[in-house]
């Protein structure tokens, strides 16, 4: 894998005046690309999806009414999608400057999740079209509390700006806090004001020095009994080097279910995983 900054030299002034405008972001952003080409290829027999994830998720936090809550997401997914495209926007894998969209089945789990779990705090990073943002702030307004903090570095170019949250419903923003930066920069200052966070879901930069760094992060925050959710998961080692690293945590590792086929992976589809913190028991006495 090599370094490609052809994109960049072709806009040499834009690319010169977003630098000089952050150069601290700039410094950040140039870091993370010069570790996705130290890390290279991530091998495609390093993660084996789980064909009944939904099934194991639903055993594993007890989850009551599982058909109920299925349903409550797949009445309002294509809803969701027709929405966009009245817009104009064609929801998917490289969709959104070449990056994907939540896909139905990563943001099935996260509804999943936050109708059992009734999280007060959800962070997340990446935004992009905001699919996930919107179905996670519906199923914190169905719960009838909890918020949003959702960290996102958008595009250079300022073109793809207006498209950022754009599935977002205006009615739903008052459960929603929008950071604008990197993840790296914005991350650390989120969780101290937040506290005690129910779960934390990575869709940023999908590289193993990025991944490892929020989830590392995030573990700490996470209350006992909460989730993180990691998409991509086979784009780097990030999701296994944490598995390797920490202990006390159920893990789920789930096959996406995108709008097309991503040939750019090696099941035309991706993967996304799933941590699930194992809850405080007391001693029997």
């Amino acid at each position: 894998m090599t370094l490609d900054i052809r994109p960049y030299l072709r806009r040499p002034i834009s690319t010169l005046a977003a630098a000089l405008a952050d150069p601290f972001d700039s410094w950040i952003w140039l870091r993370e690309q010069y570790a996705i080409y130290r890390e290279g290829q991530t091998p495609p027999d390093l993660y084996k999806a789980q064909s009944d994830w939904a099934n194991r998720l639903s055993r594993t936090i007890k989850l009551t009414s599982p058909e109920e809550i299925n349903s409550e997401f797949w009445a309002l997914w294509p809803r969701v999608i027709e929405e966009l495209d009245a817009k104009g926007v064609r929801a998917g894998p490289e969709s959104f400057k070449g990056w994907n969209d939540g896909d139905a089945a990563f943001v099935r789990a996260i509804w999943l999740l936050i109708r059992h779990l009734r999280p007060r705090s959800v962070v997340e990073t990446g935004v992009a079209h905001g699919i996930t943002s919107r179905f996670i702030l519906e199923a914190l307004e169905r719960n009838g509390s909890g918020h949003l903090w959702s960290i996102d570095r958008p595009p250079r170019e300022r073109g793809w700006h207006e498209q950022v949250g754009i599935a977002v419903d205006d009615r739903l923003r008052h459960r929603w806090s929008y950071i604008l930066g990197p993840s790296r920069r914005r991350l650390p200052g989120v969780l101290a004001q937040v506290g005690e966070i129910d779960l934390f879901v990575h869709d940023s930069l999908h590289n193993e020095r990025n991944v490892r760094f929020e989830m590392d992060m995030a573990w700490v925050a996470l209350r006992p009994g909460g989730a993180i959710v990691v998409d991509d998961i086979d784009m780097n080692r990030g999701f296994n080097s944490f598995m390797q690293s920490f202990s006390g945590y159920n893990s789920i590792i789930c096959e996406a279910e995108p709008l097309h086929s991503d040939f750019r992976r090696f099941n035309q589809k991706g993967l996304f995983g799933i941590i699930l913190k194992e809850p405080i028991t007391r001693n029997a006495q």
